[in-house]
C-alpha cells in the first residue's frame, strides 16, 4: 500500500493548515515545556492539538474549530464537557473549599456506591489509576507475603516501576509465546524490577498455570485488563476470566482487575459486573470523575483489612479531594443512569453497524469492535485475540483514520492502532452519524489505492 503514505502525507498538510495557532503554541511551549506539551501522550504526528474549550459532546482547539469529541480525553469524558450535573457540583464545592486532607461526606456515600456496583465491601481513594495500581500490587504483596507479579503482555496499568513491563514491546523484543521475555516498558525500570515481574499472553489460562507452576507459591497476585485496552479491544475468551481468578486462589495469590478504561465505559460496573467474576481488588480511575481527576481502589474484607488496621499505609495528600468526591459523586447519581447507559448503547449499535456496512461494501476483512461506549477498528484480517495479534497491524491505517475523521471534525486519540473511540452520554446521532461519514471516505480513499 505504498498509496497509503501519500494519502497520509495529504492528510498532514491539511491538518496543518488548520491549525496555525496551536503550531505557534508549540513553538512557544518547546521553551519552557519539556517536549512542547504536557504528556508525551500529547505528542503526534504531525502535531499536538491545543485545545480552548469543550461543551456538551464538542471540543474546540485554539483555532476555534469545532470537532465531535470521541477521544475522550483517553477514557475519562464519558459525561462530556461541561455537564450541568458535574458544572452545578464542582461550582457549589468550589465556594465550600477545595481542600482538607480530610474527609467530606461525599466519601461514604460514593463507597457505598461503589460497593454495590462492583460487589466490593471497602473502598479507598486516590487520583490517578497509577496510583490505584500501584497501591493494588502493594496491597496484594503485603497480604501474601510474595513478591512476584503475573502480568499480561501488552497490558498498561500506569507508569509506576511495578507494572512498567512489557507495555508495547517490539516483535523483535518479546522472545517466544510460550514463554514472552519482560521488556522494560520505558527507560529507567531496573532489571531487578522485572525479575518481579511473570509475563503471560491475554486470554490464555494453560499460560498462566505454568507460569504459577513454575513460581509456587511465589506470586502475590494476577494483574489484568479483564477487557484489553492497550491493543485496540480484546474481549476475554468464554470462561477465560473465570479459569484465571480459579487458577490464581488455588495457589493463594489474588486476582486484579485494573478497570481504569473498562470500570464505567463499558456498564455501570464494568466488567465486573458484565462478567460475574469478581477479582479481589479492582482498580478504578477516568470516567469515576466525569472529567476531574480522582481514581478508587476497592478489596474484599481480606485485602483491605490491611489499610484497616495500618499494616498498610494507603495514602495521598489528595485522596478524597472534596472537589473530586463532589464531581464523582455527580457522576455516579446524575450522568451514569440506567437511561444514559441505555442511550450510549443505542449510539453503539447505530455507529457500529454503520461502519460494518461500510466495511462490506469495499470489502475489506477489518473488524469493529465495541464495549458499552467504547469501540475501535481492527485493520486485520483475522481478530485480535491476544497482543501479538496486534503487533501485525498497520499502524498507517490507524493513522490516516486519524487525520481523516481530525479533518473531517471528529477528534480521536492520535494513536489510531491503541486507542479507542469513546462516547459520551451528551452525544447524538448526528455525532455518530459524522463519524461514519468521515470512515466511508477514508475506507474509500484507502480502496481507491488498491493492493
Amino acid at each position: 500500500m505504498a498509496g497509503i503514505d501519500d494519502l497520509i502525507a495529504e492528510q498532514e498538510q491539511i491538518f496543518l493548515r488548520r491549525q496555525p495557532r496551536s503550531t505557534e503554541l508549540i513553538a512557544l511551549a518547546g521553551e519552557h515545556l519539556a517536549g512542547g506539551a504536557t504528556s508525551n501522550w500529547q505528542i503526534a504526528e504531525p502535531q499536538a492539538v491545543w485545545m480552548s474549550h469543550g461543551s456538551a459532546s464538542k471540543v474546540y482547539d485554539v483555532d476555534g474549530t469545532e470537532y465531535v469529541d470521541m477521544h475522550g480525553g483517553y477514557g475519562a469524558s464519558i459525561a462530556g464537557h461541561a455537564h450541568p450535573e458535574i458544572v452545578a457540583a464542582v461550582s457549589d464545592r468550589v465556594r465550600r473549599g477545595t481542600h482538607f486532607a480530610q474527609p467530606t461526606e461525599d466519601a461514604i456515600w460514593i463507597a457505598g456506591e461503589l460497593s454495590r456496583r462492583f460487589d466490593l465491601p471497602l473502598w479507598r481513594f486516590a487520583n490517578s489509576g497509577t496510583e490505584a495500581t500501584m497501591d493494588a500490587v502493594h496491597l496484594a504483596r503485603s497480604l501474601t507475603g510474595r513478591d512476584l507479579i503475573i502480568k499480561v503482555e501488552g497490558c498498561y496499568h500506569g507508569h509506576h516501576d511495578s507494572v512498567q513491563v512489557s507495555v508495547l514491546p517490539e516483535a523483535d523484543e518479546v522472545g517466544p509465546r510460550s514463554a514472552p521475555t519482560p521488556v522494560p516498558g520505558n527507560s529507567g525500570i531496573p532489571s531487578a524490577i522485572r525479575d518481579l515481574v511473570v509475563v503471560v499472553p491475554f486470554n490464555d489460562p494453560e499460560a498462566v498455570a505454568r507460569a504459577l507452576a513454575e513460581h509456587r507459591g511465589n506470586i502475590a497476585a494476577m494483574i489484568l485488563e479483564p477487557v484489553m485496552m492497550n491493543a485496540g479491544i480484546i474481549p476475554p475468551a468464554d470462561g477465560y476470566l473465570a479459569a484465571i481468578r480459579d487458577l490464581v486462589h488455588a495457589d493463594g495469590a489474588l486476582l486484579i482487575y485494573d478497570e481504569v478504561k473498562t470500570g464505567f465505559t463499558t456498564g455501570p460496573g464494568g466488567i465486573t459486573a458484565r462478567s460475574g467474576v469478581t477479582p479481589d481488588i479492582v482498580c478504578l480511575a477516568k470516567a469515576l470523575g466525569g472529567g476531574i481527576a480522582v481514581a478508587a481502589i476497592g478489596g474484599t474484607h481480606a485485602v483491605m483489612s490491611l489499610i484497616a488496621d495500618g499494616r498498610y499505609e494507603q495514602v495521598g495528600t489528595f485522596n478524597g479531594n472534596p472537589l473530586a468526591m463532589a464531581a464523582t459523586r455527580a457522576t455516579l447519581s446524575e450522568v451514569l443512569t440506567a437511561e444514559n447507559y441505555a442511550h450510549l448503547d443505542a449510539l453503539s449499535t447505530r455507529l457500529r453497524e454503520a461502519l460494518e456496512f461500510t466495511i462490506v461494501e469495499h470489502g475489506f476483512d477489518w473488524h469493529v469492535v465495541t464495549v458499552g461506549a467504547k469501540g475501535c477498528v481492527a485493520f486485520r484480517r483475522e481478530r485480535v485475540t491476544e497482543f501479538r495479534d496486534f503487533l501485525d497491524i498497520d499502524a498507517r491505517l490507524g493513522h490516516l483514520h486519524w487525520l481523516m475523521q481530525h479533518n473531517g471534525g471528529v477528534f480521536l486519540p492520535p494513536w489510531g492502532k491503541v486507542e479507542q473511540w469513546l462516547l459520551s452520554v451528551q452525544h447524538t446521532r448526528d455525532d455518530v452519524d459524522r463519524f461514519a461519514a468521515n470512515f466511508a471516505r477514508f475506507a474509500g480513499a484507502v480502496a481507491g489505492v488498491g493492493p
